[in-house]
Order: C-alpha cells, then structure tokens, then sequence
C-alpha cells in the first residue's frame, strides 16, 4: 500500500446561530458502520506497512523498554485498620495482584484480587477502585472490560470468599463503606454522556434493583462522586466542575440518615473539606486564588464561623492537605515545586522537607493511619527513579523504604538535569524541566522531543520514566513545558491558559520550541513535539501555528474536533467541560474556539510529519475526531512528509490494558521518530 486511505466526504452542514459550517467526514462517527471500521483498518494496515523499515526497531524497543521492568515486583506495604495493604506483580503477568497481611508483615497472604486471573480472555481489562469494610470482611470492587470506564462494581466476602451474585453496572468505580458493614454508597454513569450523577445506597446481599437512590446531579455541568473521611466518621457527597463545587457530609454511623450540605454551592467558589476532631477544615479559594485552609465545627458550617487557618499567599498554591493526630502536612506549590510542610498542632512548629534537586516531583503518598508521626511520601524526578520514603516528622528523619528498580546498566548520575525558562511573547516566562545524558552538546545537531499538557490546571511535573532512557540513551534530550493551563505556577498560571486565554497555551509550547531552537538545543530538522488528550489539542494547535519548527509529531488521542465536540451535549463528558473551554453557544466563545480548533483551522501548508493514535473505545476523546482530522489533513496539506493515523480497536483513552501490552504504544513512538532522523537500531 503505497497510496494512503482516502475517506469519502460526505458534505454534512454545521449550523449555529453564530456561522455555518461544511464537516466533509461527520459520517466518520457512525462507529457500527462497516465503512468507518474499514477506513480504520485500511490506516491502520498503511501505517504499518510505513513502519516496515523500523519495525525490528520497534521489537527492540519493546524488549528494551520491558528488559528495565522487573516484572516481579511488589508495592511498599501501608498500614490500615489492622492489615498490611499492597500490590504486587508476577512474572510475566499482565495485571497486578492486590494483598494484605494481618497484623505484621510476616504473617500470611491474603489475596484480594489476582488481575491475573480475572482478565484472562478479555481483550481489555482493568480494576477500578477496591474497598474493604470497617470490619475486614468484605471487599467491595469495579471492573471494567470495555475501556468506557464504565465499571462492574461486585462484592466479595473475604472470610469464605464467596462472590456475592449482585452486579452493578455502569458505576464509575469507587464504592464507599458506611460504618455498619453492610451498607455501600456507589455513583453511577449516565451510559451515554459518561457523567457521574447518581449516588446510591445498597445493601450487601439484595438485589441492586432495590437500591435507594440518594442523591441526583440535575446540571449536567457538574460530577458527582462520594468518598469518606480518613477519621472515618463521615461519608462525603460532592459535586464538582472546573469552576464550582459543593459538598454534603453523612455521619458513616448512621447510613440511612440524610446527607446535610455543607456549604450550597456559589459561582467561582471551589471547596473541598477534610474532618479533624470536632472540626471540618476547609480548602477554599473563595477570596484566595492560590486557597487558603480554615476550619469550622461540625456543628457550625456556614461561612460566617470560618476560621483561618493558613492564610492565602498570592506565591504559593495550597494543594494538599493530610491530617494526623500530632501533625498536619500540607502539599505547596511555589514557583512551579511541591513542597512538603509540616506544621505541630501543639506547639505550631514548622518546617518543610529539603529534596536537594533543581527539579523533582514530591507528593504525599497513602497515609491512612491518623496516630501516628510517620509521613509517607514520593518522590521522583527526570533523573531519580519513583521512591517510597518515610519521614519522621518529629526526629525530621527520612527512611527510603523502596526505589523502583531500573534492570540493566542505568546510572542515575549518568544524566543531567535542567530547569530553565523561555520568554512568552507576552513577556510570561516558561518554565522548562530537561534532562539529557551526559555528553550531550548544545550545537543543534541533538534531537530533542518537547512535551507538554496545558490544560485543566493539570500540572506536569518532572518525573522520572523508564522508557525514556531509549531516547536519551540514543542522543535526545526531552523537555517538559511548565506552559499555562496548567497550574504549576499557581491558580493564576491555570486562568490565564483556558477559556478567552486558550491560545496562551499554545503560543507557549511554541515560544518554548523557538527558545530551544535559538539556544541550540536542537534544530528543526531534530525537534519532536509529543501531546495527548488535551495536549493532543496542544499538537493540532502548534502544528498549525508553526509547523516549520517540527520534524515529527505525535498527537496521542488528540482532541482537535472543538467546536462540534463542544457543541454536542450528547457526546461524553462535554457538558462538564464549558468552564474550561467555554460554551460555544455564546457567540465569543463559539468564535474563539473556532480560531484555535484543530480540524477547523486545518489549511493549505506543509505540516510536520505527523503520527496520530486513538482507540475505538475512547470515553474522553471519541476515535472520530482523530480519523476526522487526519482525513481532512490528507486532502489539505501541501507536502509530502509521513501522516500516520493508528487506532487501538480494542482499547480506549488510555491505550491497551496491561503493563506490557502498553509498551507496544511507546515503542511505536519511539520508531516513528528514530525512522525520521534514518536510525534503525
């Protein structure tokens, strides 16, 4: 197959109250038609056949990449009510295995799930969220093996290990326990628009038919989910979109009770809450961008008997909180680092944990005991692989309890970090997080692969990757930009690269290119920009804006269909969205989006080479914008550089289930772009 597929167009007409437009592959959508299956095959058997040259590469890549895993492995144990908990993997296995141990760690194995064994001939599978009752005796689970994430929520009794016969379908994966063991709080899916928005209670052992629902989400704008207090005394309810949230609380003694509301819901006033002692403490931003924590009874939630307890401070983002008997723990973002705060309740004595590295990503880890002055935390960064630690908050010790193992002759000193910063054409500077092997010269003749995200105030801190080290070990360098919809620069880094201000983010993913190009990181003939998801939008943007700075790019499940996607409330999760994008059905918006969207501003100039990934099954980004886009860019552009569009047929947004299945799709990446810059081995 030396020509690529052509999609038939079928003009279909856009219409809106702000303009017309012309979609020539709308039918693509129709994802039972056997023409759409076909078109799908027919790029997936082209993009092969493209790949051919590499494709021993790409083997040995894949046998690289899975050669630095070891594949039996186990997670560092953590203690909760009375039991060890953590996950292990067998060798050769796919799935993890989820155990516990009672009382100490050299007592017997329970195993509470084996993925192993209960994925064994689904094409597709993966374990949601798993919780065990107050009284050790059953454990509540979801499953799902469409990647929809749509879950199978089931009921295990762990004395006898007897499966309960009920099924819940199209939960969202979580189920929470109230105190009496026998009563559960789960969410439900809407199956069609993917949102979360009914809370139901059931009874262990009836029918699901019989649950009572308890709470229904009306404005599509918002999800809903429910949780429980780490002081297990309360079971929250809570409803949330980008921009407003709200939250009701349930005494876990008493499930058949109402849930009270702690604060109604307000206009640009997000909130979330924690219990401590005869208070709830409060994370809001109500008057604070950045947030700020107070505190008020249980019994007094209104706004008026606030306390403050850590003020706002316009530098520095309050992101986490953890509570212990002694100590509270709080998780500050301040010029683009998390760092860790501990401050005595008794004497308010503080201090903040020093990691020693320019840049580095620190969080805390699973800590649910309250009574004790042990922090659990994690840490990585671009050179230092994932690392469990325990810090003695009192004696300010640090114990490194586990560093994930790289095989093979990785040297974490062999690499060398960087952070610098870029200017934006607004002035903004932009934070950059590289890391090179050393050897490496800054004359342009290095290939470099530029990521970033930029969106959802999701920040992308530099952690560490494993099958990286095929690039840098192959002369790259990789960057990630700190670009603006984000939030490692604060709130305000997030509100100025959504909505009205979405093309921030994209001008400064380029900025970020110009920068690297003009300091001789690289040159256009080496540079390669990698995005999914949102930052797969990122992709289709940058390409149309400055496709002379890429040699290749590689938009994975890229969401480039904007204005269609926003405008269709049936299309999953779409509605939940109008905070971060906008609404197009408000004129301003509707054109803003219109002047960045990726499949609508598609034009007549050369575009990078181009590989394009999705899976059929996709719940965020459907397979049809991708196939879209990629239609249209073939009858468009003017060159004659590789465009390459790959769909999983069995997987979804996050690719083939798996840990190993997935290093198919890395080392696919990888090859397309050592196959550009002629390297075979």
């Amino acid at each position: 197959m030396t020509k690529p597929p052509v999609a038939a167009s079928k003009p279909r007409l856009l219409v809106s109250p702000f303009g017309t437009r012309t979609d020539n592959y709308y039918w693509l959508n129709e994802r039972e038609n056997p023409e759409v299956l076909s078109y799908l095959n027919a790029e997936n058997a082209y993009s092969e056949q493209q790949l051919a040259s590499v494709k021993d590469l790409q083997a040995t890549l894949f046998q690289e990449i899975k050669g630095r895993i070891k594949e039996q492995d186990e997670s560092v144990p953590y203690r909760d009510n009375g039991y060890y908990y953590y996950t292990r993997y067998e060798q050769g296995g796919e799935y993890p295995i989820y155990c516990r141990k009672q009382g100490h760690l050299t007592a017997p194995e329970e195993v509470l799930l084996n993925g192993n064994e209960m994925g064994k001939g689904e094409t597709y599978f993966q374990i949601g969220g798993y919780e065990v009752s107050d009284d050790n005796q059953t454990l509540a689970y979801a499953v799902d093996t469409v990647s929809r994430r749509l879950y199978t929520l089931r009921f295990r009794n762990l004395k006898t290990g007897e499966l309960y016969p009920e099924k819940i379908a199209n939960a969202s994966g979580d189920a929470v326990w109230a105190a009496d063991n026998k009563t559960v709080f789960y969410t439900t899916k809407d199956p069609a628009t993917l949102l979360p928005y009914r809370v139901y209670r059931h009874t262990i052992g009836t029918d699901p038919e019989q649950d009572v629902l308890v709470y229904e989400e009306e404005d599509n704008t918002f999800y809903t989910g429910v949780s429980r207090s780490k002081s297990r005394q309360y079971i929250f309810l809570s409803v949330s979109s980008t921009m407003s949230s709200e939250t009701r609380f349930l005494a876990a003694a008493n499930p058949l009770a109402a849930f009270t509301v702690f604060l109604p819901r307000e206009a640009d006033h997000l909130y979330d809450i924690e219990h401590f002692g005869s208070d709830f403490y409060v994370r809001s931003n109500a008057g604070a961008p950045n947030f700020r924590l107070l505190k008020t009874p249980v019994t007094q939630t209104a706004k008026t008997a606030w306390q403050e307890v850590i003020a706002h401070r316009p530098t520095v983002f309050l992101e986490q909180m953890e509570f212990f008997k002694d100590y509270l723990v709080l998780g500050e973002r301040q010029e683009g680092l998390l760092q860790l705060r501990v401050i005595h309740w008794q004497d308010k004595q503080e201090h903040y944990l020093n990691f020693g590295e320019p840049t580095y990503t620190a969080s805390i880890g699973i800590n649910p005991e309250f009574d004790t002055p042990v922090l659990r935390y994690g840490y990585t960064s671009l050179t230092t692989p994932a690392s469990t630690y325990d810090y003695g908050m009192a004696a300010r010790t640090k114990q490194l309890l586990k560093e994930q193992t790289v095989l093979g002759s990785f040297r974490k000193e062999d690499y060398v970090t960087e952070r610098v910063q870029a200017t934006a054409a607004d002035g903004t500077k932009i934070p950059m997080s590289i890391v090179y092997k050393k050897g490496f010269k800054k004359d342009g003749t290095a290939p470099l692969l530029q990521y970033a995200y930029g969106s959802y105030g999701l920040s992308m801190d530099a952690t560490f990757s494993s099958a990286r080290l095929s690039l840098l070990d192959r002369g790259f360098a990789y960057v990630i930009c700190h670009i603006r919809g984000g939030q490692e620069m604060g709130r305000q880094w997030y509100e100025d690269g959504k909505k009205l201000k979405k093309m921030n983010t994209f001008t400064d993913f380029t900025d970020c290119a110009k920068f690297l190009l003009d300091q001789h990181y690289t040159s256009a003939q080496k540079l390669f920009a990698l995005g999914g998801s949102a930052g797969g939008l990122l992709m289709g943007a940058v390409v149309n804006l400055h496709p002379e700075y890429y040699r290749g790019v590689v938009a994975a499940v890229p969401f480039v269909d904007v204005v269609t996607t926003m405008m269709d409330a049936s299309i999953p999760l779409t509605t939940g969205e109008y905070d971060e994008w906008g609404n197009p059905g408000q004129q301003e918006y509707y054109e803003y989006m219109l002047s960045y969207s990726p499949y609508d501003q598609v034009r007549p100039q050369a575009y990078p080479n181009m590989l394009v990934t999705t899976g059929l099954h996709d719940s965020q980004v459907q397979y049809f914008e991708p196939a879209k886009w990629v239609a249209k860019l073939r009858t468009v552009k003017t060159d004659h550089n590789l465009l390459l569009l790959h769909t999983d047929m069995s997987a979804g947004h996050g690719g083939a289930s798996g840990r190993f299945k997935s290093i198919n799709d890395v080392a696919r990446q990888f090859a397309f772009m050592l196959l550009l810059l002629g390297t075979k081995a």
